[in-house]
């Protein structure tokens, strides 16, 4: 009987997978509109809905640091119907988010990643730094008196600000706005001094003058900011940080909706347009298996939590 079960049961999956996906498929967005996780979503979102002839949604999902909307897909059948647009901020999350109602390697299942950007430091206009050399020693002269704007508590540009204070052994105090263009408006208005910020969103601002450009965070120079150095090249040895971002699904979705998911994501992140679309905003396509993907996010939990662990000390 249990052979029969099993002889009945494989075929199935497959047909699930062959029929994937019958109906219109949800992308929840734990971020606000208009940053680049909703950017990126609506994109790809319309390459599947055109190569698999449903389509795929985007629905924003804000709050709580990403927490809320990925506790919503968590919660959701694991059918292939909701899926999660993420990035490092849940990875972050996993040791800056103890009280959080689920976990992600446990309840949600790895699809893909879709790609990198950098990100830069900026400063407002007035503050009396022109490079980060600059702005460390004026860190170090006023510890405990310079800010910095970030799109909320545990999201890739407040980590990436907790890295640098780290590595650069400054004391500058975090700011968290609900959303990156507030974020963005405190550092152009003067309300904070320094910000962190992806690149294609914060590169118009630097074109207009109305933040400083002092170092990028990757490990080459930004082919979009191909004139401001990167953060090592500034005097921060070993200093990397990107924003990244992927696809999940809820822990349990058949192995070939996983896959059938996957091979579509890679096919249109290789596709030239995107590829030619990405370049001119800085952001770099990333093609990995489901298992990849998997072994990357283990690893970028376990960087984020070292990370948490030294600004706790601070606090």
């Amino acid at each position: 009987m249990l052979a029969a079960l099993l002889t009945v049961a494989i075929p199935a999956s497959h047909a699930r997978a062959e029929d994937y996906p019958a109906r219109p498929v949800r992308i929840i967005v734990p971020f606000g509109p208009g940053g680049p996780a909703d950017v990126v979503a609506r994109q790809i979102g319309s390459i599947l809905q055109e190569n698999l002839g449903q389509p795929f949604v985007v629905e924003n999902r804000t709050g709580a640091g990403g927490v809320i909307g990925t506790l919503e897909v968590a919660k959701a059948p694991a059918d292939g119907y909701t899926l999660l647009m993420m990035s490092n901020t849940q990875t972050a999350n996993e040791s800056l988010v103890p009280q959080r109602k689920y976990e992600l390697m446990r309840d949600l299942a790895p699809i893909a990643p879709l790609n990198s950007s950098d990100l830069v430091i900026v400063v407002h206009p007035d503050v009396p730094a022109k490079t980060l050399p600059e702005f460390i020693a004026l860190a170090k002269s006023q510890p405990g008196k310079l800010n910095y704007a970030s799109s909320g508590q545990g999201t890739p540009y407040h980590m990436a600000g907790e890295l640098f204070k780290s590595m650069a052994g400054i004391d500058v105090v975090h700011v968290p706005y609900r959303n990156s263009g507030e974020a963005r408006s405190g550092v152009i208005g003067g309300q904070v001094q320094m910000m962190i910020d992806a690149v294609p969103a914060m590169a118009p601002n630097i074109a207009e003058n109305q933040v400083r450009a002092l170092a990028t965070t990757g490990k080459t120079r930004s082919a979009v900011l191909p004139a401001v150095p990167t953060v090592v090249e500034a005097g921060v040895p070993g200093y990397e940080a990107t924003i990244w971002l992927g696809l999940m699904a809820p822990a349990g979705t058949p192995q070939p909706i996983i896959d059938k998911l996957n091979k579509a994501v890679n096919i249109a992140i290789k596709r030239p347009d995107v590829a030619q679309l990405w370049a001119t905003q800085g952001a770099v396509p990333m093609a990995m298996t489901p298992e990849e993907f998997g072994k990357f996010l283990r690893s970028d939990i376990v960087k984020w939590a070292d990370v948490v662990k030294r600004f706790d000390k601070t606090q």
